[in-house]
């Protein structure tokens, strides 16, 4: 079992090999959130949940944290949940502590009904830089609603960090609203030829 130092060392290759294995496929012709059809697919799940690639992911945002130094760092439900959690654990193991929130698609109609959970208090998005991240970004629809609402809380949100950038228009349509997408990896990686919008 590796040291937190050599756990939170990146390892892009590695990295790159365990969702290949795991969380790539092509051929078959799947319907992808954003509403468009496409032969190839990035499951992130069995990698994000797979324990080496989860390190391998959270020490790949903590890069990212360590350049940005974000207030927070946020994701959509569900699909970010589990780098979220690990980014914000490796960040505090780093050195460079920084608090998970989790945005909601829809306010739920019990409880506490808040649109983002891990929030210290109402007033602490105000001015806040925050780094929102995503796992996989085709059109940035999904991650847009997300921003939306913490920009409408207050908050400063200027980068969306994802592991795979499906590169099929999110990063023009982020850019249009004040957006720079940063991404571990490009779907040129995995199929070797840029996709076509």
């Amino acid at each position: 079992m590796p040291d937190i130092a050599t756990a939170l060392a990146p390892d892009p290759a590695r990295l790159a090999d365990i969702i290949r294995a795991k969380s790539f496929g092509m051929g078959k012709i799947i319907r992808l959130a954003s509403g468009r059809e496409s032969n190839f697919y990035f499951n992130m799940k069995p990698t994000m949940l797979d324990p080496e690639g989860a390190a391998l992911i959270a020490a790949a945002f903590v890069e990212v944290i360590r350049t940005e130094r974000p207030a927070f760092l946020a994701g959509l439900e569900l699909g970010a949940v589990p780098p979220l959690c690990c980014a914000t654990m490796a960040s505090w193991w780093a050195g460079v502590p920084v608090t998970g929130l989790i945005v909601r698609k829809q306010v739920k109609e019990h409880g506490t009904r808040l649109p983002i959970e891990g929030l210290p208090s109402e007033e602490a998005l105000k001015d806040a830089r925050v780094l929102m991240i995503e796992d996989v970004t085709t059109t940035g629809g999904s991650v847009l609603k997300a921003v939306r609402t913490l920009r409408d809380m207050g908050a400063e949100v200027a980068k969306v960090l994802t592991i795979v950038d499906r590169q099929e228009g999110a990063a023009e349509e982020l850019d249009k609203e004040g957006l720079e997408l940063l991404s571990v990896f490009r779907a040129e990686t995995f199929l070797g030829y840029k996709p076509e919008l």
